[in-house]
């Protein structure tokens, strides 16, 4: 006699085999949270991101943050140093090797000739905060990086942006878990986007403010 599952019943995982490649290369990230190189690998993965990289580095700060909540600023701090630096070599790519080749690749493989093309009109507008808004919220920030290179955007002002965004990203993660501790995971897996968005709208409009006032 077949028995069928309980109404409640969690769904059985899928097969390792049946599992995406962006998946599979997900729990490739995850694993090295479990190693001796966590922080190598870390410090690697935030710099791949913000040129090439399509796994965001907050899915490894926050699992060595729940192993680890005393020491979530330290890895906040190699974070944002690695995604800082990745962000520069995106603005080198742009700036220096962006070829026919090299632009089909990246318009191929990691950002669509669309987002390219809005990127650069909102460039000639906004600057600065395209590339803050980018680096602080779940905008791919990779994008952001290769076409201010491009375009070539003022370089100091990229820097400082890229900075300010960053890490305000990854230090909000570690602050969250060492204020809440690792139940704050599930607020962060749902909430964190509109969380980041919702802060970076509040700051904009603050700072739009302060200039009618001035004005």
């Amino acid at each position: 006699m077949t028995t069928s599952l309980a109404p409640n019943s969690p769904p059985a995982a899928p097969a390792p085999g049946r599992r995406g490649p962006i998946r599979r290369l997900y729990d490739w990230v995850l694993h090295w949270a479990d190693t001796p190189y966590a922080i190598p690998a870390l410090f690697v993965l935030s710099f791949a991101e913000s040129s090439f990289f399509p796994i965001p580095p907050d899915v490894l700060l926050i699992a060595l943050c729940i192993g680890e909540i005393n020491r979530s600023y330290r890895f906040a701090t190699w974070c944002s140093i690695a995604s800082v630096l990745g962000g520069m070599a995106g603005y080198g790519i742009g700036a220096l090797l962006w070829t026919d080749s090299v632009r089909d690749f990246f318009t191929t493989y990691v950002f669509s000739q669309q987002k390219f093309d809005y990127v650069a009109g909102l460039y000639e507008q906004y600057n600065f905060w395209v590339v803050f808004v980018a680096a602080f919220t779940p905008i791919p920030y990779k994008v952001i990086t290769i076409t201010a290179g491009v375009f070539a955007v003022n370089f100091p002002m990229f820097v400082i942006a890229s900075a300010i965004g960053r890490s305000g990203r990854f230090f909000l993660v570690a602050w969250l878990f060492r204020r809440y501790g690792p139940p704050i995971k599930d607020f962060i897996d749902r909430r964190f986007a509109l969380v980041t968005i919702a802060g970076t709208t509040l700051l904009v409009a603050g700072f739009a403010v302060l200039k009618l006032l001035a004005g």
